[in-house]
Order: C-alpha cells, then sequence, then structure tokens
C-alpha cells in the first residue's frame, strides 16, 4: 500500500527551543516516507492552565487551532521528554484542554509516541503514563516498535538539540514506515 497523501503532525511535549525532543519533532519531515508530510503543531506554552472557569468564558484560540489540526490530520506524533518519571505538566495541561473539545480530536486517531532523554530509558516512563490517558481519549496508539532514544546528548548537537546521529535517523525512518502501515491498515 502506498502511503500517498497522508499527513501527520506533531505535538512537542517540551517547551526549550534547543531540546532534544525539538530536535527529533524537527527531523521527522525530513525522515518521512515518501507520499507523507509532517508538520508541527502550534506551541503547547500558548495554553492558559487548564480551568473549567476558563473553558466556561470559551476555548482559547491556540486550544482550537490545535484541535481543529489534529481532526484535519491523518495522525499524530508526540515527541516529549520525561519529567520526573512522567508527562511533562505542559503536555498533560494541552491534553486536558484539547480532551475538552466538542469534536475530541483524538477519538480514534492514530497516535505514535516518541521520546528522547540523556538517560538510558529514553523517557520509557513518560510513555508508559501517557499511553493511560490516551485511553482514555479514544486514541489508537501505536506500539511497537517504540522510539525510546537513550543517551540522546550523544546523538543531537549541544547547542540546538538536531538529530546529529545516523543510526537513531534511520531508525526513525523505520519507525515511520511502520507507523504508516499501521494508520493505512486501521483506517
Amino acid at each position: 500500500m502506498s502511503a500517498k497523501n497522508l499527513h501527520f503532525v506533531t505535538l512537542l511535549g517540551s517547551l526549550r527551543k534547543a531540546s532534544v525532543n525539538a530536535g527529533v519533532a524537527r527531523a521527522l519531515p525530513t525522515l518521512a516516507p515518501e507520499g507523507v508530510t509532517i508538520s508541527a503543531l502550534g506551541s503547547i506554552g500558548e495554553f492558559p492552565l487548564y480551568n473549567a472557569d476558563l473553558q466556561a468564558e470559551g476555548f482559547p484560540p491556540a486550544v482550537e487551532a490545535m484541535g481543529a489540526a489534529i481532526v484535519a490530520a491523518d495522525g499524530v506524533i508526540v515527541v516529549s521528554p520525561e519529567y520526573n518519571y512522567s508527562v511533562p505538566g505542559v503536555l498533560k495541561n494541552a491534553l486536558d484542554w484539547l480532551s475538552r473539545l466538542p469534536a475530541a480530536p483524538f477519538k480514534h486517531k492514530p497516535v505514535l509516541l516518541q521520546s528522547a532523554s540523556p538517560g538510558a530509558l529514553g523517557g520509557a516512563r513518560m510513555q508508559y503514563h501517557l499511553r493511560q490517558t490516551f485511553v482514555f481519549l479514544d486514541a489508537r496508539v501505536f506500539n511497537t516498535p517504540e522510539a525510546m532514544i537513550g543517551g540522546a546528548y550523544g546523538k543531537s548537537d549541544s547547542a540546538t538539540g538536531d538529530l546529529t546521529d545516523e543510526a537513531t535517523k534511520d531508525f526513525l525512518r523505520k519507525h515511520l514506515a511502520a507507523f504508516v502501515d499501521f494508520v493505512q491498515a486501521t483506517s
């Protein structure tokens, strides 16, 4: 099956410009299979802290725009660091906002998880916690192979976070290709 005309969006769980996870997310469009486009969603740093009183006044424009982009996409790639053995607060906050949109942007949406960390586990604990959240959101999370990039500081440029390791780039190419197969098989 061809990957023609699939479009994925990346949801970045880090706010730091030189984050290794931001570097992974920036590399993905160049690593995508032929016929697949990948673009970045807006910054989750633009979301206020979730508060039902704020929601009652109306959804923030950044939340509505991101939700619409997710609905329009064929799949979502979440690239995030691990904070304190779990999901970064800013990412959880974004998911809390997005989960309340009437369009339910993650319902039945294919989701791919990727993480990079200076530690050996590569963000594994964050991914396992994030999977629990996506169960509630009724997303279809891709299971294997998993992309947990350990020792990430040795695989990226220290000033920019950009991915430099060719073996990691090759793995991510294969990871994206497997996600394409998953999206096409479950569509």
